[in-house]
């Protein structure tokens, strides 16, 4: 059953720890020993286009909080002429890992395995990450719009998990750019195959 909840913003410790207290979030993650950290960071572009390394740093430190054994910042960025660690290091969470010891993953370049549902219109075959299926995902994309879509939230944020070795080239340069084509039952299908564990969205 899937819960929301909002709450204003005071400031991103302020606000993040409120917000997960209030959905019961620490009976949830306090038994988790690997959560992944996924940031929408397809491109270069600073907040409100990317989520804020501070958005990130306050769920890092909520979840730390917890007890659990690892944490990761992980990314696959869309961006047709750069890759993740430059967007990492471009958009300031280079700085935080260092400061808060934290690895960054980049998910294009990550071993995958290879799925199948039949009943997926159109990906009844995708492949994504092991990674994604190892760690408890916790997404924190920002809410805004898209060029294909009304709004753009968790479910698209998914798409950063899509290895460009397959997804990127048949519609555009991007590394994502499969997904362009009929958008809203490409992003159907991939939630289908994985979807978040908990969302906290900016």
């Amino acid at each position: 059953m899937t819960q929301a909840i909002t709450v204003d913003f005071i400031s991103y410790r302020e606000s993040v720890f409120e917000i997960l207290d209030l959905i019961g979030a620490e009976q949830l993650l306090a038994g988790q020993n690997h959560v992944l950290v996924k940031p929408n960071l397809v491109v270069s572009s600073p907040f409100p286009v990317t989520t804020s390394p501070d958005c990130c740093r306050a769920v890092i430190e909520y979840v730390r909080r917890l007890g659990a054994a690892e944490i990761i910042i992980a990314e696959g960025c869309g961006d047709s002429s750069l890759e993740t660690d430059q967007i990492f290091s471009r958009l300031g969470y280079g700085k935080l890992a260092s400061e808060i010891d934290v690895r960054l993953v980049d998910l294009n370049h990550e071993s995958l395995v290879r799925l199948e549902n039949k009943s997926c219109p159109v990906f009844k075959e995708l492949y994504l990450p092991e990674i994604a299926f190892t760690h408890f995902i916790l997404s924190v994309p920002v809410l805004k719009a898209h060029s294909f879509s009304r709004i753009t939230g968790t479910m698209k944020n998914m798409m950063g998990f899509a290895p460009p070795k397959y997804y990127a080239g048949r519609f555009g340069s991007w590394k994502k750019a499969v997904f362009h084509s009929r958008m809203h039952q490409s992003i159907v299908d991939l939630n289908t195959y994985r979807t978040p564990d908990l969302t906290v969205m900016d």
